[in-house]
């Protein structure tokens, strides 16, 4: 007799949407553990800003990948797919269920799906290197508009190491970048259900700025200042720091810190929906139909 796979339910959407409220309340109910894949998370030194779970939160339920790493640590949708992989081999030696839950696309997908093996060329890289610092984040935006507008309309576009993979991609094979991604499945020894989190985007905005006044109640201001000698590090390129690092290079103050915070914070809302209604596999819910999930789930498990 064949075994039975595990199965991994899956929980996407949105910034403040509410996915770490229901994740807690799935794992207690299939009392299993909980993955993030909060590509921001994962590192220790960035809280307040991340909307990390609590104290409180995370000791409600096993989680794994909360802060796993250092700002200084490169670690990408490659490492995350071995890392995660692993991880859920172990958990499922002993659970029959995992939650994984997140906003980062890339990094789910890569968990799920596998992330393509997509060419690469360093000497084209530097010259991406040296146009961004001659022309400035904005000539590279332009250029993948023009290359591959689907990509663009997607994409964190404020990441330019993002943009230059792009552009890399089209250099080497003349083709979008986008036509390599997400084509072919790698086969998975668990079974996925996807559970995707959606509201009026009214509704989304006011929960957006209302996280965002918390997290400054909070000590965001602080918690970015103490990491200003690290701020060209990648994981800081992230909406909550930018802004306060500006702020306190006087290119705006604290209220205009404040505003971008909230604006940038929605258009990143806007781009993870536009990632995440692009997979046919989720299936769509109200964050307070708590209820309606957990059935829908236990229709639709394995075993």
């Amino acid at each position: 007799m064949a075994e039975l796979k595990k199965n991994l339910i899956v929980i996407a959407g949105p910034t403040a949407i509410g996915k770490t409220a229901l994740s807690i309340r799935l794992a207690e109910h299939f009392n299993c553990p909980i993955l993030s894949f909060d590509s921001r998370q994962f590192y220790k030194e960035m809280s307040i800003g991340t909307a990390k779970p609590n104290s409180d939160e995370l000791a409600q339920a096993e989680h794994h990948f909360i802060n796993s790493r250092s700002i200084s640590n490169l670690y990408t949708a490659g490492m995350f797919e071995q890392d995660a992989l692993a991880c859920l081999e172990k958990i499922y030696q002993t659970h029959d269920y995992c939650i994984a839950v997140g906003g980062s696309g890339l990094y789910i997908n890569g968990l799920v799906y596998g992330i393509d093996d997509i060419p690469k060329d360093e000497s084209i890289r530097d010259i991406l290197k040296k146009e961004l610092e001659q022309n400035g984040i904005s000539s590279l935006q332009e250029e993948v508009k023009k290359i591959d507008p689907e990509y663009f309309q997607s994409a964190d576009i404020q990441n330019p190491r993002r943009l230059m993979r792009a552009i890399e991609v089209f250099k080497i094979t003349g083709k979008p970048y986008s036509s390599f991604r997400s084509k072919t499945k790698k086969e998975r020894s668990f079974h996925t259900t996807w559970i995707g989190l959606h509201s009026e985007m009214e509704t989304l905005y006011d929960r957006i700025n209302a996280r965002v006044d918390e997290m400054l109640e909070a000590g965001l201001e602080d918690e970015v200042k103490n990491l200003t000698k690290h701020k060209e590090q990648k994981a800081l390129k992230t909406v909550g720091y930018t802004e306060f690092f500006d702020y306190f290079e006087n290119k705006h103050d604290y209220e205009e810190a404040v505003r971008l915070i909230k604006r940038n914070s929605r258009h990143y809302a806007k781009r993870q929906l536009t990632w995440f209604r692009k997979n046919e596999d989720i299936n769509w819910f109200e964050p307070s139909a708590i209820q309606e999930i957990i059935k829908f789930l236990e229709v639709n498990k394995l075993n």
